[in-house]
C-alpha cells in the first residue's frame, strides 16, 4: 500500500485512488466513474455504502473526515477535492 501521508500527492494520484476505491466498493468498472458521479444517484449507494466509502478514504489517505463534512461529500469529485485540500496542507 502506498502511503499518501508521507509525501505530497497530486490531485491526479488522489483521483486515481478514489476511483479505484469507489469501483471496488460499489462493484462497478472504473471507466464508469467520473468526478460528477454521485454515490447515491448514479451508483445507488445507500447510507451504509457511503459510510464505508468514507472509512476507506480515511484509511487509504490516513486522514479523518468529520461526520458533518462526510455528509457533504455526495460525488466522486467532492471526495477528491476534500481529500486533496486536507492532505496537502
Amino acid at each position: 500500500m502506498l502511503s499518501f501521508r508521507r509525501c505530497t500527492v497530486t490531485e491526479q494520484e488522489i483521483e486515481a485512488k478514489v476511483v479505484e476505491i469507489v469501483a471496488e466498493q460499489m462493484g462497478v468498472d472504473k471507466s464508469e466513474i467520473t468526478r460528477e458521479t454521485s454515490f447515491t444517484n448514479d451508483l445507488n449507494a445507500d447510507s451504509l455504502d457511503v459510510v464505508e466509502l468514507v472509512m476507506e478514504f480515511e484509511d487509504e489517505f490516513e486522514t479523518s473526515i468529520p461526520d458533518e463534512e462526510a455528509e457533504k461529500i455526495q460525488t466522486v469529485g467532492q471526495a477528491i477535492t476534500y481529500i486533496s485540500t486536507h492532505m496537502n496542507k
